[in-house]
């Protein structure tokens, strides 16, 4: 049976559509598929960018086209092994996105040059490229670092490859927060039900973007007042604690919105878009006139300092937050005012 499937937006959401003459048993196979949906709009069933589905529908979504289009066909053969690879380990789409990306670019670089045949040296060549005359942040820096150290290691099996090759020295970024008298304003001018309660929700339970929206109505347990986190970010399971005052919100919601499977749904059914989340933040911190260039992710940020301005121990935000490392939860102790602040500067004393 003929049919076809291509990389699309639909509805602020990244998508992949599958084209193909009326057929009973691919729609009930393609039902079947977990956040597929009919778009009475396109007239067309599109699914979820996942790995998987990249494989199963022989779609390339990446909008980079042209620099895989440059690579030099043994070079491109080691890119093909090394998305399998990837896919393999089980990492998320936006893993595989960011590793495929960064690694073509070197690939880009090598033009004729057999990538099986490369040294520390010109790997270093092409680093000392992207710092000194692309001039690249460090952070860019690292993302490629990390993309071409994967080659060596996990495909080609080469563990001392990068022993000699220096890391530039990464920025200390603190995490951007809210004060909660601005959590506040934002939550007092979203007025809509469904926004106020996803914006509650974030700010509530530390969740970042891609949690919120791929909340399922079975995660939430009013009994016990707790909150499943399914397969977060590093594929970890966790609890989160649900707060009292939201929950007589959530049974309105509820009754209201009637979601069938995703606790927050789209207009046209399966899970609300990370675009139209950050956009619903985004019309909050513009109607409460809060003058910071913030994004959503600053409610998680601000949920773990508020935390520690209580006095909550480091180690059970560390929990809450789902940090694989304690250092990260460290951070938010540059941010928090609990102690700095009232600290007397010896100028007030004199």
């Amino acid at each position: 049976m003929n049919w076809s499937a291509k990389h699309i937006n639909h509805k602020g959401e990244e998508r992949i559509a599958v084209y193909f003459d009326k057929s009973q048993d691919l729609i009930n196979r393609i039902k079947k598929l977990e956040g597929s949906r009919w778009s009475q709009t396109l007239k067309v069933w599109h699914v979820p960018i996942t790995p998987e589905n990249i494989i199963r529908f022989k779609v390339d979504h990446d909008k980079n086209r042209l620099i895989y289009s440059k690579i030099s066909d043994e070079n491109q053969l080691q890119l093909n092994k090394y998305i399998e690879q990837i896919i393999l380990k089980g990492y998320s789409a936006s893993t595989l996105k960011t590793y495929k990306y960064e690694f073509a670019i070197f690939l880009q670089y090598l033009e004729n040059t057999n990538v099986t045949l490369c040294t520390t040296e010109d790997v270093k060549k092409y680093l000392l490229h992207c710092i000194c005359e692309q001039k690249i942040s460090e952070s860019t820096v690292h993302s490629r670092i990390n993309a071409i150290k994967y080659y060596f290691e996990k495909v080609r099996f080469m563990i001392d490859f990068f022993i000699e090759i220096p890391r530039p020295k990464k920025a200390l970024q603190l995490p951007k927060v809210f004060a909660k008298s601005d959590v506040k304003k934002l939550l007092d001018v979203t007025t809509n039900l469904k926004h106020n309660t996803m914006l509650k929700l974030c700010y509530g339970l530390g969740l970042r973007v891609s949690e919120i929206i791929n909340l399922k109505i079975s995660d939430i347990d009013s009994k016990n007042m707790q909150v499943f986190i399914e397969r977060a970010k590093g594929k970890k399971d966790r609890y989160a604690n649900l707060p009292e005052t939201i929950l007589a919100q959530l049974r309105a919601y509820y009754i209201e919105y009637k979601p069938k499977h995703y606790l927050f749904e789209g207009q046209y059914g399966g899970k609300y878009s990370c675009r139209s989340a950050q956009q619903v933040f985004k019309i909050a911190l513009e109607r409460s006139k809060i003058n910071k260039n913030l994004g959503i992710h600053s409610l998680r940020h601000s949920f773990a300092t508020h935390l520690l301005e209580q006095g909550t121990d480091i180690r059970f935000i560390q929990e809450l937050l789902g940090h694989k490392d304690i250092k990260t939860t460290l951070l938010y102790t540059h941010v928090s005012d609990k102690s700095i602040r009232k600290i007397i500067s010896p100028l007030d004393s004199l």
